[in-house]
């Protein structure tokens, strides 16, 4: 498995801090108070497994900042009693109780939970056992959300939000879908599309984040890769307009790989955009949208 710089640096990271904590706890059991023993550091990193030199047999978990729950739709889970979800290597969840008010219930039958996770390991263990996009029936749909959020406009933790898409023709990124879909959400589950996360006081409460999902859909003709949002800019916050625009330029830049100045509409593709989604519902051109 190739990681990312990103994602390849915060697994050595969270491995040097298992390495100190084993470290640690084997000096606590052995030393009398005083004393001070070295440790072979070689002979600690031989003993721990990661999932990234054990995919099968790893003995570490790096937690992630937040638990997230992937949910799945298609036609073929439309009506059903019974999750018909595209995954092999573990076992189906029973729907949970989830937030949100009755206009989204007779939706969310249709869509169904494939699991939850909180780890590093637990997350590559799911990624490696489900369909890619790319291979997904036409009107399918992959929602990783965080813990305790459903898909839904209705939900509590999305109705003041918005989100961030792109659309991309399908004869012209089938190739490339599933790599863009696989950095979008470590790019959500690491926590890096909103930087007051990492810029936050650490004396003080840890702020929210403003990223509450994202999605990606199958359509006959294109692909859609979105990020749902907690909050959406008014036009008198300044501060949080320039909070969003940061995700919407780190989804396409770092995420995505474009340049920041590169057009991207054209014949069933658009730029990377934000809309609201009480604008959303708008009619004809009023719906106000943030391109970037």
């Amino acid at each position: 498995m190739t990681l990312p710089g990103p994602a390849l640096n915060a697994s050595r990271a969270a491995l040097s801090a298992a390495l100190a904590d084993q470290a640690a706890a084997k000096e606590d059991e052995t030393l009398e108070p005083g004393e001070i023993q070295e440790v072979d550091m070689q002979t600690q990193a031989e003993t721990i497994r990661t999932v990234f030199n054990d995919p099968t047999n790893f003995n570490v978990k790096h937690p992630l900042y937040s638990p997230w729950t992937l949910w799945f739709d298609s036609p073929q889970t439309k009506g059903r009693n019974m999750p018909q979800t595209p995954i092999s290597a573990f076992p189906q969840t029973p729907v949970p109780q989830t937030p949100g008010v009755a206009a989204a219930q007779g939706w969310m039958e249709d869509i169904k939970r494939v699991i939850s996770f909180d780890s590093v390991e637990e997350f590559w263990g799911l990624y490696n056992n489900i369909v890619p996009p790319s291979q997904l029936p036409q009107k399918a749909n992959y929602y990783l959300f965080k813990e305790g959020i459903i898909p839904a406009w209705e939900d509590e933790a999305n109705k003041n939000g918005g989100k961030w898409s792109i659309q991309l023709p399908k004869d012209k990124n089938r190739a490339n879908v599933d790599k863009m879909w696989l950095y979008t959400m470590l790019a959500a589950i690491g926590e890096t599309f909103d930087p007051s996360l990492t810029q936050a006081d650490p004396s003080g409460s840890p702020p929210n984040s403003l990223i509450t999902g994202v999605i990606v859909s199958t359509r006959p003709q294109f692909y859609r890769l979105s990020i749902w949002t907690r909050l959406a800019p008014s036009s008198e916050d300044d501060q949080l307009r320039e909070r969003i625009e940061a995700v919407g330029k780190h989804f396409k830049m770092s995420v995505l790989g474009f340049s920041e100045g590169q057009k991207l509409a054209g014949p069933l593709a658009t730029e990377v955009e934000y809309l609201s989604h009480k604008d959303s519902e708008k009619k004809g051109g009023k719906a106000k949208k943030i391109i970037v």
